[in-house]
């Protein structure tokens, strides 16, 4: 048509699927004709999808407008995701915000905005190849399988906020992860809020669609975002005979307090959880196990931290994400009397930290003296011994290394040489 191009501008805060979402939602935009473009500064339009898990997040929601706001005062700013969905009347009050999208009409965000009612896939095909490699700065692929949770964990505001679990049917993924391939990408992670409730919906199960990327696709390397614990069952593992599989899980324990997951209302136990973990170990060797661990949840004790720090250390976790509890509004946890001080809270997070902190240098440390094939992502600066580029092992370890101009989004083999405390460096054996 005649009209102008649009320019739009797409940000997120927050989970793994709010970053899919984006990614969608660029894609989208560009099969329309608009222009994708980094800063608000240079955009008519401004998509924000924010988040509102802890309160810090709804907070950084809010800045992420205004500042938005600011860059550009002329730029129309739409605002989605799970922070607008339970504070609808703040963020709009907030300057430039033209339009606020319900997360039950994120997916249709793109025709709501551009005023049209084409549904998102209703466009030729061809004109909705994915953005390539590197666009939004990045070189793995996020493909959002499903969306909302059932599960009523007791502190989580999301499950409000999305709403009830549902998954995209098989096809739809196995398509978009072909188009995503043969774009170029080379790894594609499944996320979702619920991933582990996947084809729950329709009788089917996670493992039906991981086998079916596997079969179906060439991708190289397929990561899962978090699953919960209780969704699997030993012989999920079996899966990763295939080393297409990166051999990274992230099961969110949120405690290793038998007491305080019953008031979370996680269903898990220390025991079921170890097994497990025992279970997974047994059958991905060398697994990178990571996990999120809240701190200060209403009626925690001294006794029970102290069963929750055993517990994470006892089960080796290289990593953990932790979390001080944050009091979300119509959750059951929100209304307990039993909150604990922020001082306490404070406490306990330095000694979490300081345990997550020195499992991940010892997990990496213990890198040393491998070889592993490395996606390379980003460079920064350059030396006499060429760039220097950071990318990541099918561990999920970064690890930064010298090499030639030419080597974003390839893999290639590092020799593992030296952990400083912080940063795994190592040698490119071979660059095709």
């Amino acid at each position: 048509g005649s009209e102008m191009c649009i320019r739009d501008s797409l940000d997120f805060l927050g989970c793994r699927l709010n970053q899919a979402e984006i990614e969608q939602m660029a894609r989208e935009f560009a099969a329309r004709g608009d222009t994708i473009v980094d800063t608000p500064e240079e955009a008519d339009r401004v998509v924000i999808n924010t988040c509102a898990v802890t309160r810090n997040a709804g907070k950084v929601s809010r800045r992420l407008i205004r500042q938005a706001a600011r860059a550009n005062p002329n730029a129309a700013i739409i605002a989605t995701g799970c922070y607008a969905q339970i504070a609808p009347e703040k963020v709009a009050s907030l300057p430039n915000v033209a339009e606020i999208v319900d997360n039950l009409d994120k997916d249709r965000l793109v025709p709501l905005v551009s005023g049209s009612a084409d549904a998102p896939y209703d466009l030729e095909p061809h004109q909705r190849d994915p953005l390539p490699p590197g666009t939004l700065g990045r070189t793995r692929a996020f493909v959002k399988v499903q969306d909302g949770c059932d599960n009523r964990c007791t502190f989580c505001v999301t499950t409000l906020a999305r709403g009830a679990g549902r998954s995209r049917p098989m096809g739809e993924v196995i398509r978009e992860i072909n188009a995503l391939a043969q774009a170029g990408y080379r790894e594609v992670v499944l996320t979702g809020v619920h991933l582990g409730s996947w084809g729950q919906d329709h009788g089917e199960d996670l493992a039906m669609l991981v086998r079916a990327v596997l079969h179906r696709t060439r991708v190289e390397r397929i990561r899962l975002s978090s699953l919960e614990p209780w969704d699997l069952t030993p012989d999920f593992f079996e899966l990763w005979s295939d080393d297409r599989l990166c051999p990274h899980l992230h099961l969110p324990l949120q405690s290793g307090s038998d007491a305080t997951l019953r008031r979370m209302a996680r269903r898990t136990t220390q025991a079921q959880f170890s097994a497990l973990v025992e279970a997974a170990r047994r059958r991905i060797p060398d697994l990178c196990l990571t996990t999120d661990i809240i701190v200060g949840f209403p009626g925690e004790t001294a006794a029970e931290f102290g069963d929750s720090l055993d517990f994470v250390r006892t089960l080796g976790f290289a990593r953990l994400h932790c979390f001080p509890y944050s009091a979300r509004p119509g959750t059951a946890a929100a209304r307990r009397p039993d909150h604990v001080p922020n001082w306490i809270k404070k406490e306990r997070m330095q000694q979490m930290l300081a345990l997550s902190e020195g499992q991940w240098a010892a997990f990496q440390r213990g890198q040393v003296g491998r070889t592993a094939p490395v996606l390379w992502e980003s460079a920064r600066g350059s030396g006499p011994d060429g760039i220097r580029w950071t990318g990541y092992t099918p561990h999920y370890v970064p690890v930064e290394a010298n090499g030639p101009a030419d080597l974003a989004n390839t893999i290639t083999p590092v020799e593992l040489t030296d952990f400083d405390g912080t940063t795994l460096s190592g040698t490119i054996r071979s660059h095709r």
